[in-house]
């Protein structure tokens, strides 16, 4: 593994406070600072350097940013499909337009490499919203043959106000997620964004607010119990959307039920890829390790973390595995050559190196990464390679609990009844892949997974237009989808008409 710790080029060492200063957050169209008056600054993770200030919300911030989109919500249902369209449009123009500074800032808040993932992640973001934009028109009830005389039909209507909550690790593209689903049926939102990543998010609410109504998109920034809880708690709020992880989607879904709402959850996983025996080869392995998403330091909710593999095929396809993550080069986020950069905070960092450091790792054969040495612990940054662990047992925690970082077991199969079995074996249902030249087999295996996006032949992230969600703890409700916004952001409601007694 190459590894560079250079200092990022975005902000130096010397300039501590920030270059961007303090960055409002977005109410009712306009800048607008905490209630409180209170400030929190977000570091750059690859450096440790303090990038910006940001509003420490509350309840009171909350309570404001939620009137201010039912009062946008009452004239932006009734504003035409077509229209609401035509304003996603216009965002994605501008986002694919803006889209290297943003991309620059998402690399310097999260951590994540520019080339591999930051501009990736803001050319998927402008498709979201050109995407929804451009199937606005397309939101349409149906129509039941109930008899001669009746006229019995449907129509989608918006909830409201939604209420979302975002996470750290893809934030723009996930906030733009939920807003575009959200604005392009008529609702409007407010977003909680993560209080170790909203600079970017920030970012894309001014542009997104050039082209919507004031109140329609608000974007708030705090800590989770102080403004994220009360986002979710607001009586104002219709319809609650959480990306984050199962232990906090339980609590949303919680606070959900109390007062019966929608709710759409998109929680965490523990991912299997299943490799058949006729798939050694290094096309196979670079899927692999797009499907663990190593270039995001495995911070993904979809990463495929439990690799399954014939045993045939065990020795040989981990020796080519352990070859092509060795060349990968870790380091700053904002080099054009790095291709993995840093974690995203302490926390995160020493979550990551307990599962490398407990007996259970001990215990297990390391053959690449393992617990950064003492000299790169002292490091500015938080920087873990990739590992793979073999000798494990499934019953681990290694091998059954999210670790959000990348750590990737490997595990022997002889049938593929028991690789399903093994793929099944946890409370998680998000995402699977398959890799197998037999089709009719992979397709065998692919069905009997459950997991609510499987792949088959294919590590790469989600596309516009695949219906995606999880099953089982992994969470409720579909995204990135026309029939995901039908489902999550509108309701229907059902009309009849007595045609026979018309005129009387």
């Amino acid at each position: 593994m190459n590894t560079r710790m250079n200092k990022s080029r975005f902000v130096t060492p010397e300039d501590q406070s920030g270059r961007l200063g303090r960055v409002e957050m977005l109410v009712n169209g306009r800048p607008a600072a905490s209630r409180s008056g209170q400030w929190f600054g977000i570091q750059e993770p690859a450096t440790q350097v303090t990038l910006a200030e940001v509003p420490r919300g509350t309840s009171e911030d909350v309570a404001g940013a939620v009137d201010a989109a039912a009062a946008a919500f009452a004239t932006w249902r009734r504003t035409p499909p077509a229209e609401r369209g035509q304003a996603l449009l216009r965002i994605a123009d501008d986002l694919e337009a803006d889209s290297e500074r943003l991309a620059r800032l998402l690399a310097a808040e999260t951590g994540n490499a520019l080339r591999t993932q930051a501009r990736p992640e803001m050319a998927s973001t402008s498709d979201t919203f050109r995407y929804f934009g451009g199937v606005s028109r397309e939101f349409k009830g149906e129509t039941v043959p109930l008899g001669p005389d009746l006229l019995s039909y449907s129509v989608r209507e918006p909830y409201g106000v939604v209420g979302a909550v975002v996470p750290w690790n893809s934030p723009v593209l996930l906030a733009a997620m939920k807003i575009a689903m959200a604005v392009t049926t008529g609702n409007t939102i407010v977003v909680k964004a993560a209080e170790d990543a909203p600079l970017a998010v920030l970012a894309m609410g001014e542009i997104i607010n050039r082209h919507v109504p004031a109140g329609v998109v608000n974007i708030l920034t705090g800590y989770g119990p102080e403004c994220g809880q009360p986002l979710l708690e607001s009586p104002g709020v219709a319809k609650l959307s959480f990306t984050g992880s199962t232990v906090i989607g339980k609590l949303a879904m919680r606070i959900a039920a109390e007062r019966v709402l929608p709710v759409t959850l998109e929680l965490g996983g523990k991912s299997p890829a299943i490799v058949f025996p006729d798939r050694d080869d290094d096309d196979t392995v670079a899927g692999v390790i797009a499907g663990m998403r190593f270039t995001r330091q495995s911070q993904s909710c979809t990463a495929g973390s439990r690799l399954l593999l014939h045993k045939s095929i065990f020795d040989s396809f981990l020796e080519k595995l352990v070859k092509q993550i060795d060349g990968l080069r870790i380091g700053d986020p904002l080099a054009e050559d790095t291709d993995i950069g840093s974690l995203i905070n302490e926390k995160q960092y020493r979550r990551v190196c307990s599962y490398l450091t407990d007996d259970e790792a001990r215990a297990a054969t390391t053959l690449t990464g393992g617990a950064p040495a003492e000299h790169e612990a002292q490091e500015p940054g938080f920087f873990v390679h990739p590992t793979i662990l073999t000798g494990v047992d499934p019953a681990w925690r290694v091998a059954r609990e999210e670790v959000f970082g990348p750590v990737l077991v490997a595990l022997p199969w002889s049938e593929p009844v028991e690789a399903v079995a093994m793929a099944n074996d946890t409370h998680y249902g998000l995402a699977a892949y398959v890799w197998g030249g037999d089709i009719s087999a992979a397709l065998s295996v692919a069905h009997a997974i459950d997991a609510g996006w499987v792949q088959v032949n294919r590590g790469g992230g989600q596309l516009l237009g695949m219906s995606y969600g999880g099953r089982k703890e992994s969470g409720l409700g579909h995204e990135f989808s026309l029939e995901g916004a039908l489902e999550g952001f509108t309701h229907r409601k059902s009309i009849t008409v007595n045609l026979a007694a018309a005129g009387r």
